[in-house]
């Protein structure tokens, strides 16, 4: 996992390099759920997009979701073109928008990003098939059918720096933030 979420803060930085208003991502290892590790490289790089896309809504002050952050809206659509997706022409009854691509144009200007992201999931790949199968995870990630890795809570830290990621991801272990060195943690559990 080292390797891959050092991969997806090099990825995240390339995307920073086209939009410069982009945070720093906090916890690249949230991002490793089931739109990373099981689907592919492809759909890791448009789930990295699609993540920018909410942190220029956040860093902006832009409601790009309702719903509890399911539905995704027009707003959310600008963004994700923005950021290089082409969201689908119509909404879905519960997720709104929150379907997107990575066009041809997109995938030239990260070509280099994308080898090196896939790459990284090869090895991860590797090393989860080597490992002892009493130390895998088996829970949500062996799934590869949803759009969007579940139902996400919001995590929060010590400085009040805050996240949306999946409850069983943030249960592996502790996410710490880069500003103030608290882990990230469920409102509920603080």
């Amino acid at each position: 996992m080292p390797i891959l979420a050092a991969e997806l803060s090099i990825a995240w930085t390339s995307i920073q390099t086209h939009h410069s208003d982009l945070p720093a991502l906090a916890a690249p290892e949230a991002l490793i759920d089931e739109a990373t590790a099981i689907c592919g490289d492809r759909l890791c790089f448009e789930r990295l997009l699609h993540e920018a896309a909410h942190a220029l809504a956040l860093t902006r002050g832009i409601r790009d979701t309702s719903r509890a952050g399911r539905y995704h809206n027009r707003r959310f659509c600008a963004l994700a073109e923005e950021v290089g997706l082409r969201p689908v022409e119509r909404h879905h009854g519960s997720s709104g928008f929150s379907r997107a691509v990575l066009p041809p144009e997109t995938q030239r200007r990260y070509a280099s990003t994308m080898e090196r992201l896939h790459r990284a999931l090869q090895i991860h790949e590797h090393l989860c098939a080597q490992a002892d199968e009493a130390t895998l995870f088996s829970g949500p990630v062996t799934r590869c059918t949803s759009s969007g890795g579940g139902i996400r809570v919001k995590a929060v830290c010590g400085c009040g720096r805050n996240m949306r990621i999946v409850p069983s991801v943030l249960a592996l272990a502790p996410i710490t933030c880069n500003a103030c060195g608290d882990p990230f943690r469920h409102p509920a559990d603080a």
